[in-house]
């Protein structure tokens, strides 16, 4: 179907986009989440007036600012592979995809940069009004970066709001509003930005613990913890919560990354999710393997509440998602192939008639194709079993976040318990559990971010267009070259930020 491909270009393109994707994602979830924290310890200074306070704030302040900067260094290098390594992609959906990273740039990003600096240096400069607004204006400013990332990322998702142009072969903006607006955007924004709110607490716990542990700044690690475990609490609750509305999103437009995350290979009325059990990295969806290793523990219903609001509803499973079910009205990989071929070869039928002048029959082939166009990313598989996404890292990546994410609120319950009960220094146990946090944080939201994007694989946007056409027509070798190059320097970086960071809490707090 596809003639002259490089697959090896396109793993390595792949295989670089996930590469710079993971290192920018070790430093967005703390921006967004230690922003909105900042803001809380500023406001609390500047209502009291106490020193202490905003001691605690410039501290925190610094290890936000290093993060900050490695953060938009590689967030830039992530947007220009877009253009090196996707060519095809950005010239098919630019008009679209382009639009909110455009807003991102423009507004969100602007005034984020802005009041940046104000915030930093604004101490003793500005009025404390004003500079307890700057910090404020971070906050907003960097979720505002990311509610556009995420439309943008939404959109690949789940593409509303835009129609087909048969003449350029794009897709074009139709409805700016919907594309903004769709429920896949408004679930992945608040679930994005409310673990990111749960991985800043994570990480204030964790710098704080250590504090306690050595019997260092012990008020301002007291302090720093009640107020982050309090906003990590109600996140984490907030995030378990709109984690089950993405699910019911997920099940009604992209049912084949349900499927795969719970190892669903069969269908079945009253589904249940699966609590325990370890997955058949061996098992395909044309065998009769079993799908999993050993007993497995699951829990009734859960799964069809999840994906239909409903215990005894049916879910489909990856076999009938490919392969088709007549007796549940499942239109099936196989047939939606033979739509897309047939879609693809009324849209080329209808080019060449519109370039030979045949107004009527161009009509025709469009009016064909119109009828097809909703499968027109199907017609460039070669088989069907190409929609079944990698299987054990989507389930096995899905339900490490789950179980982390549902340990978090109770870390959270914890420390505030012991704080309130004036004992928490004496918790060594739980104060070494508490450094450790923010890594089992980070282990959590790159899982997250691995269920979303190899989930829905083989699509850059979902059934109108796989990875394998939206790529860049280059050699795997040039590829292969720029992905080390990005490898050693994000481990510099990240090695750098790292050494800062580190540096920066041996010496802690300015004393007064």
């Amino acid at each position: 179907m596809i003639e002259n491909l490089d697959l090896s270009m396109v793993n390595w393109a792949r295989a670089q986009f996930a590469l710079t994707a993971m290192y920018h994602w070790m430093f967005v979830p703390l921006t967004l989440g230690m922003s909105w924290i900042l803001a809380f310890y500023h406001s609390i200074y500047v209502k009291t007036g106490n020193e202490e306070w905003k001691r605690l704030t410039k501290f925190w302040m610094k290890l936000f600012g290093v993060n900050f900067a490695i953060g938009v260094a590689t967030g830039i290098i992530l947007e220009f592979e877009f253009g090196t390594n996707w060519s095809n992609y950005s010239w098919m959906v630019g008009d679209i995809f382009g639009a909110p990273l455009a807003v991102e740039g423009i507004f969100a990003f602007f005034i984020e940069a802005t009041f940046f600096a104000v915030m930093f240096f604004g101490w003793n400069r500005v009025s404390k009004g004003f500079h307890l607004f700057s910090t404020w204006m971070v906050a907003v400013g960097s979720n505002l970066s990311a509610v556009w990332i995420l439309v943008a990322n939404a959109w690949m998702q789940y593409p509303v709001g835009q129609v087909f142009n048969p003449d350029t072969a794009r897709f074009e903006m139709q409805n700016f509003f919907e594309v903004a607006l769709s429920p896949f955007a408004v679930n992945k924004f608040t679930h994005t930005t409310s673990a990111s709110m749960m991985i800043g607490a994570l990480f204030v716990i964790s710098i704080s613990s250590w504090y306690l542990l050595r019997g260092r700044h012990v008020l301002m690690a007291k302090r720093s913890i009640v107020v982050a475990a309090t906003l990590g609490l109600i996140a984490s609750i907030f995030t378990i919560f709109n984690g089950d509305e993405s699910g019911y999103e997920i099940a009604k437009v992209q049912p084949m990354k349900l499927a795969a995350i719970e190892g669903l290979y069969e269908g079945q009325t009253n589904a249940g999710v699966v609590a325990f059990g370890i997955i058949n990295p061996d098992k395909k969806v044309y065998d009769n393997q079993p799908a999993f290793i050993g007993p497995t523990l699951h829990i009734p219903g859960v799964l069809s509440l999840m994906a239909n609001r409903s215990f005894n509803s049916y879910v489909p499973g990856m076999k009938e998602l490919v392969y088709g079910s007549a007796e549940h009205n499942i239109l099936g990989t196989v047939q939606k192939m033979e739509l897309g071929k047939k879609a693809i070869a009324n849209l080329n039928a209808y080019r060449q008639a519109k370039k030979a002048g045949d107004a009527a029959a161009a009509e025709v082939q469009l009016a064909a194709f119109n009828e097809n166009k909703a499968h027109l990313g199907y017609g460039y598989l070669n088989k069907p079993e190409e929609v079944v996404p990698p299987v054990a890292l989507s389930f096995n990546a899905f339900h490490v976040m789950v179980v982390l994410g549902t340990l978090f609120p109770l870390i959270f319950i914890g420390y505030l318990f012991f704080s309130f009960r004036q004992s928490l220094e004496n918790k060594k146990w739980l104060l070494g559990l508490g450094t450790i946090t923010y890594v089992l944080g980070m282990i959590a939201g790159q899982a997250g971010w691995i269920v979303a994007e190899v989930g829905r694989q083989p699509w850059a946007i979902q059934d109108l267009l796989p990875v394998t056409i939206a790529r860049t027509n280059l050699t795997a070798g040039a590829v292969q070259t720029t992905f080390f190059m990005f490898l050693i320097l994000f481990t510099l970086l990240l090695i750098a930020e790292i050494s800062i960071m580190t540096k920066q809490i041996n010496i802690g707090p300015e004393e007064n």
